[in-house]
């Protein structure tokens, strides 16, 4: 049960640092605590855990002009940030972790401005059916974090410039474009800002947890630690990922998102895989490539594997596996 509510504010706008003091905090957040923390990033794509950055974002032109690429610790799709947009955290620990109160503060802070939202799909929280928030979730240990994404003012033009959206994907979602299918908040409520977002978030975040939030303290973030986790963060090697030269992949887009598997095939074995996706689950998805590393090239013997993985995970998990399990019986290998 949440007993005390802290908020977090930064006025950095580089991504590798806020991300890696969303993680210190996760790491850190006590016990029957809720942190809200509120975060802005300037000209910035950030890619989900297990996604292919070539494929999602136009990276050339993104680093041509002045923004940043980074990937985050949970798992889902792409996303574009400007000054336009606020990004929010709840950090608590698992037992406390509630996704539906957790989103209520976000709709309440809506409504004070005048809009109706509502959740929707698997992730997203929309207005007259067009995407404004786009969440995502991480567990650690002991704790959890939800974070998303609130269009206020967000230049949509460079969101589809840099962002490289699958065609298949864009029609799943039943719209033409990546313009077409988010909106900013201000069509709706004309002159909203940032900086009033910011604040009606902070009042529905007391109002919804019954709890007046403090601030949290300053001199409570270990600035070493946090430093440390801003080099894992801005390192190539965690932003880009392996460069594997495959001579075997394949596709399949599913109800729980989107999954891109390549095999680099020697002497009648995998000798190793990748396996990117924008699916919600990262963990999920993490545990697949490792599964078939090793594995001897065939169809039948690499199914066999991933239903055994997750055998005894939840239900959930074995539909996702099972759904695999048949795109690799469809190759034929």
């Amino acid at each position: 049960m949440i007993e005390k509510a802290l908020i977090c504010t930064t006025e950095n706008l580089i991504p590798y640092r806020n991300l890696a003091l969303e993680e210190y905090l996760m790491d850190t957040v006590p016990e029957k605590t809720c942190i809200l923390y509120l975060w802005r990033n300037q000209n910035t794509v950030v890619i989900g855990r297990n996604q292919n950055c070539w494929k999602e974002c136009r990276v050339k032109e993104l680093e041509a002009d002045g923004g940043h690429l980074v990937r985050r610790l949970s798992g889902g799709g792409a996303v574009f940030h400007d000054l336009g947009n606020l990004n929010f955290t709840f950090l608590v620990r698992k037992s406390d972790y509630d996704v539906s109160r957790q989103l209520d503060v976000i709709l309440h802070a809506v409504s004070a401005c005048g809009i109706h939202a509502e959740k929707s799909g698997r992730n997203d929280v929309t207005v007259d059916g067009r995407k404004f928030s786009g969440n995502a979730f991480y567990f650690s240990g002991q704790s959890a974090y939800h974070h998303g994404t609130i269009l206020i003012d967000v230049d949509k033009e460079k969101a589809g410039k840099y962002l490289s959206v699958s065609a298949e994907k864009i029609r799943s979602k039943g719209v033409d474009s990546v313009r077409s299918r988010i909106a900013n908040l201000n069509e709706f409520s004309p002159g909203l800002t940032v900086d009033r977002m910011e604040r009606e978030l902070c009042e529905a975040f007391g109002r919804v947890y019954g709890i007046k939030p403090e601030l949290l303290p300053a001199e409570s973030v270990d600035a070493s630690r946090v430093e440390e986790l801003r080099r894992k963060f801005a390192d190539p090697a965690w932003i880009y990922g392996q460069n594997i030269p495959f001579n075997c992949e394949f596709s399949s887009r599913f109800d729980w998102g989107g999954v891109e598997i390549g095999l680099q095939v020697r002497g009648g074995l995998i000798a190793a895989s990748q396996v990117d996706s924008d699916a919600m689950d990262e963990e999920f998805i993490r545990r697949v490539a490792p599964c078939l590393t090793g594995c001897p090239f065939s169809s039948e013997v690499a199914a066999k594997r991933l239903q055994a993985e997750f055998a005894a995970d939840s239900e959930e998990r074995q539909q996702y596996a099972q759904d695999i399990e048949r795109l690799l019986y469809e190759q034929q290998f």
